[in-house]
């Protein structure tokens, strides 16, 4: 369905999407996961033919967004962060206008209003004036805009930016309800909110692919990384580290700040699904050190998100 190969965008130099690749079958709930910065809002733009790239390439089915720019957003409805509403129109009006505006071919344009009124829940509002609307219905009337047309693929960025809690489980669950029958790409800086919405995880830093994969997987990544913190007495940092990195499943061993004058504390980053910390004992006992603590813990979800993400 969306081909994304070898894709950058730069502003004035400075570079805000750097060879970013993503393949997204039909059917897909995808989420675009990383912190403020890192290039989602501008992929979004290039994808819907918003923006255009510096280079890469780009395929909606067999249409090029840079070349086919009306035929693409034909395909695609398209909800922005702040979104698009004339606050001083009725929410019915304001759909009627907008298939007229964009000239939408639609055999009956009341019943498709009827349609998205019962899917986005928004018949209670539709003679409200759009600025009476609370944040979390201007979201609704959002969505059902961008699915005005009944569009093939969704894409949605921030949907959930500056929504209260309730608000914000009712359109991932509406969300979830388009995607059974769409192609819906959205884009977050919210670890919970992608894990609970999307079927997929693309998570993105400076303009990059740092790692792709379902929710399942990428949590998989994270039970099989482990974290042993030690403390020695009697032990060389130099030597310490030698031979606990010898040890398989130890990955890399940091000294830690805080250390005593007699004692070292080390940081073991561990991978593998086995416990570490007997074979550590082992060695440990081995070198004749003193062993004054030693204690595990699993590496979370939101660890392995923070690492990939930090700024290099």
């Amino acid at each position: 369905m969306i081909h994304i190969q070898g894709l950058s965008k730069y502003y004035d130099g400075v570079c805000a999407v750097d060879r970013f690749d993503l393949e997204v079958p039909g059917g897909q709930i995808l989420g675009l996961l990383g912190p403020n910065g890192a290039g989602k809002t501008t992929i979004l733009r290039i994808l819907t033919g918003y923006i255009r790239p510096s280079s890469g390439r780009i395929r909606i089915g067999d249409l090029d967004p840079t070349e086919d720019v009306l035929a693409v957003k034909a395909r695609m409805g398209y909800l922005p962060e702040s979104i698009p509403l004339y606050r001083n129109m009725l929410v019915y009006d304001f759909l009627r206008y907008m298939i007229r505006v964009r000239a939408l071919p639609l055999m009956d344009p009341d019943t498709r209003i009827r349609e998205m009124a019962e899917t986005f829940d928004i018949g209670p509002v539709m003679h409200k004036s759009v600025g009476e609307l609370s944040k979390g219905f201007m979201q609704r009337v959002g969505l059902a805009h961008a699915m005005l047309p009944d569009p093939e693929i969704l894409v949605l960025d921030e949907p959930t930016s500056g929504l209260d809690p309730n608000q914000i489980l009712e359109i991932r669950s509406l969300i979830r309800e388009v995607g059974k029958k769409k192609t819906v790409i959205l884009s977050t800086h919210i670890l919970s909110e992608a894990e609970a919405t999307c079927d997929r995880i693309a998570i993105v830093n400076q303009g990059r692919t740092v790692a792709d994969g379902t929710p399942e997987e990428i949590k998989n990544r994270a039970r099989k990384q482990q974290i042993v913190t030690l403390e020695l007495k009697h032990a060389d940092p130099e030597l310490a580290r030698e031979r606990l990195e010898a040890i398989p499943g130890v990955d890399r061993v940091q000294p830690q700040d805080g250390n005593e004058t007699e004692s070292l504390l080390l940081r073991l980053d561990c991978s593998g699904e086995s416990d570490p910390r007997e074979r550590i004992f082992e060695s440990v006992k081995a070198q004749d050190w003193t062993l004054l603590q030693m204690s595990r813990e699993a590496r979370s979800l939101e660890h392995i998100f923070k690492e990939l993400t930090l700024e290099s």
